[in-house]
């Protein structure tokens, strides 16, 4: 039997959610279709998801279509959760992208379009609620053409749309023929070759279309209605036939990605793994991340649209895993996987709060509700202030606090409040700056010498560590000791902000070898330990990072806005506001589209200025793209969380109480 992975993609309430449920009764997995509206979906399990009618975790249900077993996994569609969506995406085989026929394609749409098609996945186009009024089909598959790509082919046309009666009728083979050889001979030299001398036969064009969808070179369109089921039967012919199934050999090493990770009731970590080489199973010893190691307690596969015992998880499947006390999400199992899945890339999270408990008393279990939680999401970072007992998480958008609060009371019992979201903003070196402390000189009360460099570095390259002393000229562990210390401390450089794109190199080293007297033991107080490389680190990084300078950057988002013409006059004053500096504008027919750059830090309140400004016709579409460098006075410094190597004096003191 062959095993198919499918995601649902689509823009919030376009109605992926809808569909899949309409799936799952047409296998026959549930014999009543739920509700995003009552909350009775299959796939949203969160009390959140279930009253906002949003999908925020990805779900996975099974179900059978003939002699294909599909594993359907249902994903997020507001972008404050795009993260989750790119997750999922690393695992599937084909996905299903759903449009509204009354919508048309949304700035969400074209985010998760162009991620399919950077990870070449196969893809259909559901074009759904046909049936509601202002339904289109025309005009859908232009906008579909222009704004995502036009590499499509509708598979049949709509009759009675925007009545309860929309039905969808697909095209024969005749119908298909013409726009079907103008789109594969594009990609088929050969098939272009036989269309030109007239023998290409309709089994030759439809194993051409089959083949040319599984290299996510073309993308049929299905229209239909989640609601009435209208079109549903024809999309999952297409689902069957055109999509590829996942391969994998079940003998082979084992290899596997970890693509979601929650607790279950007694708070047991659970793993959600796809399979892609060799067979897993239970009491099976894994390395995944780093060289930890973990062995396999349970697991369970899905079947028949929930989850089943079962002593082994195979290639091709998506398994839950029991006993990996120490996954994450992203972590490989057994061997790594080398696909074009390894450009999943996320942008970083570019907002950040303070989280505070209602009641005092739940600092201590607000703190441990985080931690969990940032397990299930690693994008989303914790940071712990020691001297104001605060915790601030960072965000992708707003919506993401709304999910944290109801979590942690729901799921927690802890009902917390949240200060003004800030933008997340880092610091890069200015120019190059040096520092040594000796063993045994004032002020130096560290048997260690540590000397630092510190140089810009290319843009995106993070911090690299090098030596300029012999690797030799002390024990390893003291070298790996300044190296972890030196990625710590720049985590809050001068203004507090995490300091990357730099080279740090070490040019001085020296350490006091271990003293030990007659009939006595080791000395540690004449004798150099990690602690004392340790110590010493953070205060050479500040030295050295003072001497250079750096500078701030603030987060920056390209934005595409479409608006109708005659509102421009009102929504540019407003851009010039809000800091946000358009690049280009192109105006077709009464619609305007602007595109360029805006300080995240300003999102926020031009999406809740655009409906009024555009008479609820403006569509904003935004994602991350570089850091700038801050305007003078508009970002202030970022609150210490460390023992501020800044002020030598506070610094020791913090180093000898934490002693």
């Amino acid at each position: 039997m062959h095993m198919l992975n499918l995601g649902i993609l689509a823009h919030v309430d376009a109605g992926k959610t809808s569909l899949t449920e309409r799936l799952l009764h047409a296998v026959g997995v549930i014999d009543e279709i739920g509700s995003v509206d009552d909350g009775s979906t299959q796939t949203d399990s969160l009390a959140l998801e279930r009253q906002r009618g949003i999908t925020i975790k990805s779900a996975v249900v099974s179900f059978a279509i003939d002699d294909v077993t599909v594993n359907l996994i249902d994903t997020p569609g507001h972008p404050d959760f795009i993260a989750e969506v790119e997750r999922v995406l690393s695992v599937l085989d084909g996905a299903v992208l759903v449009v509204s026929a009354v919508e048309g394609v949304q700035a969400q749409t074209r985010v998760l379009m162009r991620t399919l098609q950077r990870l070449r996945i196969p893809t259909l186009v559901f074009v759904n609620k046909i049936d509601r009024g202002g339904a289109q089909y025309e005009r859908v598959l232009e906008k579909i053409s222009a704004r995502l790509t036009p590499a499509i082919v509708p598979m049949g046309a709509v009759g009675e749309r925007g009545t309860r009666d929309a039905h969808f009728t697909p095209f024969d083979d005749a119908r298909l023929r013409a726009p079907l050889l103008d789109l594969l001979a594009e990609h088929d030299d050969e098939l272009l070759a036989a269309y030109v001398e007239g023998r290409v036969s309709d089994g030759r064009l439809r194993t051409a279309l089959g083949r040319q969808t599984g290299q996510a070179l073309v993308h049929p369109v299905y229209f239909g209605s989640a609601t009435t089921g209208a079109g549903i039967a024809e999309l999952m012919g297409g689902i069957k036939e055109l999509l590829p199934s996942g391969e994998g050999d079940a003998d082979g090493p084992v290899s596997g990605t970890v693509f979601k990770v929650e607790r279950g009731p007694a708070g047991e970590k659970i793993a959600y793994a796809r399979m892609f080489s060799g067979t897993l199973r239970t009491r099976d010893r894994l390395n995944f991340r780093d060289g930890e190691e973990g062995k396999v307690t349970a697991i369970s596969v899905f079947d028949g649209g929930s989850a089943v015992r079962e002593t082994s998880v195979a290639a091709g499947r998506i398994g839950k895993l029991w006993g990996l006390g120490d996954i994450r999400i992203g972590d490989p199992l057994g061997l790594p996987r080398k696909s074009s899945s390894d450009e999943l890339h996320f942008s970083p999270p570019t907002l950040e709060t303070i989280v505070t408990p209602c009641r005092p008393g739940d600092k201590g279990a607000l703190h441990l509700a985080l931690t969990q939680l940032a397990e299930q999401d690693p994008l989303i970072d914790l940071r712990q202030d020691e001297v104001r007992k605060e915790t601030s998480v960072s965000l992708y958008g707003e919506v993401q606090k709304e999910v944290i609060q109801a979590t942690l009371a729901d799921e927690f019992g802890i009902d917390v409040l949240f200060r003004e979201t800030t933008p997340l903003c880092i610091e890069r070196p200015a120019g190059t700056g040096r520092a040594v402390e000796f063993n045994g000189k004032d002020p130096n009360p560290f048997l260690a010498t540590v000397g630092l460099r510190i140089d810009p570095g290319p843009l995106d390259s993070g911090v690299e560590f090098r030596l300029e002393v012999e690797l030799g000229a002390m024990p390893y562990a003291f070298f790996k000791a300044v190296e972890d210390t030196v990625k710590e401390t720049l985590a809050q450089g001068i203004h507090g902000w995490q300091v990357t794109d730099c080279t740090v190199t070490m040019t001085h080293s020296g350490y006091s070898p271990r003293q030990s007297h007659a009939h006595q033991g080791f000395d540690k107080s004449m004798s150099s330990t990690g602690a004392d490389f340790r110590g010493l680190t953070p205060l050479v990084v500040m030295s050295a990072l003072r001497e250079a300078g750096t500078r701030v950057y603030e987060p920056m988002h390209r934005f595409r806005l479409e608006a109708p013409a005659d509102t421009l006059g009102a929504v540019l004053p407003v851009l010039a506001k809000q800091r946000a500096v358009p690049q280009s504008t192109q105006t077709h027919d009464a619609t305007s589209v602007l595109e360029g750059r805006v300080p995240v830090a300003q999102v926020h309140q031009l999406e809740q200025q655009l409906p009024g400004l555009t008479r609820g016709e403006g569509e904003l579409e935004c994602a991350f793209d570089h850091y700038a460098p801050v305007v003078r006075g508009t970002v202030e410094d970022r609150p210490r969380t460390d023992l501020n190597p800044l002020d030598r004096k506070e610094y020791l003191l913090n180093v000898t109480r934490r002693v």
